[in-house]
């Protein structure tokens, strides 16, 4: 081989190195710091409760969710109960579930609800948070026993 073959196979090899360098402290980036949020306006009214609903009883109505449980992973059998404030999962000291999975971010998805329906969504994890085998990009709602895979931990919405 000439030199000038060499020179350039050399060249080729280290702008490959350099990529993957970059790639690798892009993902530790993101998973340290996350992403950022979109900057589109959010519309913060919500419905008042009426008389009637702050005289009901406090059990839910048939259907809807009360706890947030792991049905699988290493955290098997931890629950939190659901309430109207945003449920975070991940391994940070700040999540409601802190998750003990090698595959799951610091701060890797939310359980929020609108107050009539709850939805789940992906925080910029490296991982990603699957509704089956779909990934989730966007807030998605979910129901009663709709599984949520975090890593190799299963999550899911139980009466």
């Amino acid at each position: 081989m000439s030199e000038l073959t060499l020179t350039l196979i050399k060249l080729g090899f280290l702008a490959v190195l350099w990529l993957f360098v970059l790639s690798a402290v892009s993902v530790i980036r993101s998973d340290i710091f996350g992403t950022k949020a979109p900057s589109t306006p959010r519309n913060d009214k919500q419905k008042a409760p009426s008389a009637k609903t702050k005289t009901r009883s406090r059990k839910p109505p048939r259907g809807v969710p009360t706890k947030l449980q792991v049905v699988s992973g290493p955290n098997a059998g931890q629950s939190v109960p659901l309430g109207e404030g945003p449920i975070l999962l991940g391994r940070g000291t700040d999540a409601a579930i802190r998750l003990d999975d090698d595959y799951v971010s610091t701060r890797h998805a939310r359980f929020a609800t609108n107050g009539e329906q709850w939805f789940v969504e992906d925080l910029g994890s490296t991982n990603g948070t699957y509704l089956g085998s779909q990934r989730i990009t966007t807030p998605i709602p979910i129901g009663l026993g709709i599984q949520v895979r975090l890593g190799k931990t299963i999550v899911e919405l139980q009466k």
